[in-house]
């Protein structure tokens, strides 16, 4: 058992105050939340949290030895940075623990006015490998970077022992296209960018029409799926569409279908992963308190040399299924 074991981290979703408390009591070591704006690209109607809720959430984390980190990782527009720029300033004003950002300019900002703020790179920045991630961390003083869902274990090891910074992965939760940070299919169909105005297939552009006996979900106009009498009707992002090519219907990018790397945790702290991410800042309650405390009692067995438990229900997966992702790369 490495001597990284007992300070592994795990970094559990907020996407309202009331999910941060129950991220914090079910034993996350770190929350992660954003602004209720644009900076932050989870920018959905009833999420986030305000300038006041953001103080109320660090006290009470900090109350409870957890930690708030507050994603800025979207992409300020071009001669518009001001917004972004408060967000930085506010999250230091606020005591945040740390800022996770993406774009350059932000990060130099950052670094510049607030030298004392921790920054970790989003995975929005798509960086993965050693010349990427060693660049952060001289020009900005990056601590830590998120990576991409793209890389495999012993890939990831080698970050880990190249790269004098923290490296952060993925571990549980919905599954993006194998490019992070540059989802143009839902800017094209919407004409929102999730990179810049943070919503991924916004909800003001989502649509489900009943036809006979089918139920069509479309975006922006497109149709993205069509599913069958009793068929669940999954929301219609994009990337996991089902469509019609070379005379075959499927799913061309990527099947509703979440990461789950439960059997797979030893290899990744054994890699020296610092910290254990798990998706869902769009995710009630119930599923921030059953996720987190699973990866709790597995974290805590693992640092103890046991087996991890699996307390983990299907029914909490999307789509009810769950992969190892690129981690194994079976489709290679």
């Amino acid at each position: 058992m490495t001597a990284s074991v007992p300070q592994a981290e795990l970094v559990c979703p907020a996407g309202t105050p009331a999910a941060l408390r129950a991220a914090v009591d079910a034993g996350a070591d770190c929350v992660y939340l954003g602004f209720r704006d644009e900076t932050n690209a989870r920018n959905f109607p009833g999420l986030n949290f305000s300038r006041a809720e953001l103080a109320e959430g660090v006290a009470y984390a900090h109350d409870h030895g957890a930690k708030v980190l507050v994603a800025i990782n979207t992409f300020p527009r071009a001669g518009q940075p001001e917004i972004w720029h408060q967000a930085i300033d506010d999250a230091a004003r606020l005591h945040v623990d740390a800022a996770i950002v993406a774009d350059l300019g932000l990060c130099a900002y950052a670094a510049a006015r607030h030298p004392d703020l921790r920054l970790h790179l989003s995975v929005q920045a798509s960086a993965s490998s050693v010349e990427a991630i060693r660049f952060y961390h001289q020009a900005f003083n990056i601590r830590r970077a998120v990576l991409p869902r793209v890389l495999t274990v012993p890939e990831i090891a080698n970050l880990c022992a190249s790269v004098p910074i923290e490296m952060e992965v993925f571990i549980f939760g919905g599954l993006c296209v194998m490019a992070e940070g540059r989802c143009a299919l839902s800017s094209y169909a919407t004409g929102k960018s999730p990179n810049m105005n943070g919503a991924c297939s916004p909800a003001s552009h989502v649509r489900y029409i009943e036809k006979g006996d089918k139920v069509v979900s479309q975006l922006g106009g497109f149709t993205i799926n069509t599913f069958g009498a009793g068929e669940p009707a999954g929301y219609p992002t994009l990337c996991k569409g089902r469509f019609e090519a070379n005379g075959r219907l499927n799913y061309l990018f990527e099947e509703p279908t979440s990461l789950n790397t439960l059997a797979i945790l030893p290899e990744l702290i054994a890699a020296g992963v610092r910290a254990f991410k798990i998706e869902g800042r769009q995710r009630g309650r119930a599923y921030v308190t059953n996720v987190v405390r699973a990866f709790r009692a597995a974290v805590d067995a693992i640092g103890r040399g046991e087996t991890p438990p699996d307390l983990l229900q299907g029914d909490i997966a999307e789509g009810g299924r769950q992969t190892a992702g690129a981690y194994e790369r079976s489709w290679r």
